[in-house]
């Protein structure tokens, strides 16, 4: 028979509309069920190994409730499959890390050894991984491990053993069904599932590169200009990093960036690069509606880095804060490329 246990978390979560918004289900006519999961094998191997635990996170009655499955010994992964398939029919999408890659495919193969439907058929799925990536060089993250995002976060609050770990401790639980090795188990998988909640707030630095602030002001002195964005989502770490020409940093909802203009100009990025030719004679680039009709010896292609134009850090752009936000808008997407 399996272990079922069922707990309500009190805090630490995000709210349930900002997973809502920031997995990118904020349109209000959208009937939005999330279900958060994890899951714990005896291997990598969909075919070589065992299905022992799954864990998930769901909104139910106005608060995030933890669910967890365990199977005491092998012969029960097939009922864990069944209740695990019979409850996720009650959402509409998926949060997981790394779970495109790992989780799900692992829970199909196990289904279909045991000739079970695919419980995911028709579930979108939103994998924190992938989404996260670009974030690896922006925030100067040491790798994209879950463990690692927790650490950036200042969330390393784990008590429990690692997931290879666990194998021994569950395989050792199978054996002399000692009360601490269950606990140590399922602390893990709950480890797991409530750092899910902690790095899925860093999508909040993403809606730097989607738009989602307000120009709150630009400020020249004459050798550095500074503008101060005000974002829609509060970030749940400080960061900062830096180009030669850029210095960025973000605290909370508010991030500067500091850019270093060359004689009271400064470069207009463009993300459509292929549709540019740079003149390396005046350092700009230009459409290749208009440079196709340059002789071959002035022009080359333009890439991402060679893709601007440069505009004088003027009155009239230091009073405009939405030319301000047009210019952040392509300064950040360069730099989120720039840093990767």
């Amino acid at each position: 028979m399996l272990i079922v246990k069922k707990m309500p978390i009190l805090q630490g979560f995000p709210a349930f509309e900002t997973v809502k918004n920031l997995s990118g289900n904020s349109t209000d006519d959208v009937n939005f069920s999330p279900l958060f999961y994890d899951i714990e094998t005896t291997g990598l191997g969909r075919n070589s190994s065992f299905l022992y635990l799954i864990g998930a996170i769901c909104y139910e009655e106005d608060s995030w409730q933890l669910y967890q499955w365990l199977a005491p010994d092998f012969r029960e992964e097939k009922a864990l499959l069944e209740v695990f398939s019979e409850f996720i029919k009650n959402f509409n999408c998926t949060i997981q890390y790394n779970g495109d890659s790992f989780d799900q495919p692992y829970l199909q193969a196990r289904c279909k050894f045991h000739e079970l439907p695919d419980p995911f058929e028709g579930i979108p799925s939103f994998d924190l991984y992938k989404a996260l990536r670009p974030l690896k060089g922006f925030l100067k993250l040491p790798g994209l491990k879950q463990e690692q995002m927790e650490a950036f976060l200042g969330e390393q609050k784990r008590v429990y053993c690692n997931g290879g770990e666990c194998i021994k401790v569950y395989k050792k639980y199978m054996a002399h069904r000692e009360h601490t090795d269950l606990d140590t188990v399922m602390g893990h998988n709950m480890e797991d599932l409530l750092g899910l909640g902690d790095v899925f707030k860093m999508l909040g630095y993403l809606t730097l590169k989607d738009g989602m602030f307000d120009v709150n002001g630009a400020d020249f002195d004459g050798e550095n200009l500074i503008l101060q964005m005000k974002l829609h989502y509060s970030l749940p770490a400080a960061f900062s990093n830096s180009t030669e020409e850029f210095y960025i940093t973000g605290q909370e909802d508010l991030v500067s960036i500091l850019v270093k203009p060359v004689n009271g100009r400064i470069r207009q990025y463009y993300s459509n690069y292929k549709s540019y030719d740079y003149l390396p004679g005046e350092d700009m680039a230009v459409p290749k509606s208009i440079s196709q009709f340059m002789e071959k010896g002035l022009k080359q292609s333009a890439t991402r880095e060679t893709c601007y134009t440069w505009f004088p850090c003027s009155k009239e752009f230091l009073e405009n804060t939405e030319k301000q936000r047009q210019y952040l808008i392509h300064t950040l997407e360069y730099l989120f490329w720039k840093l990767k």
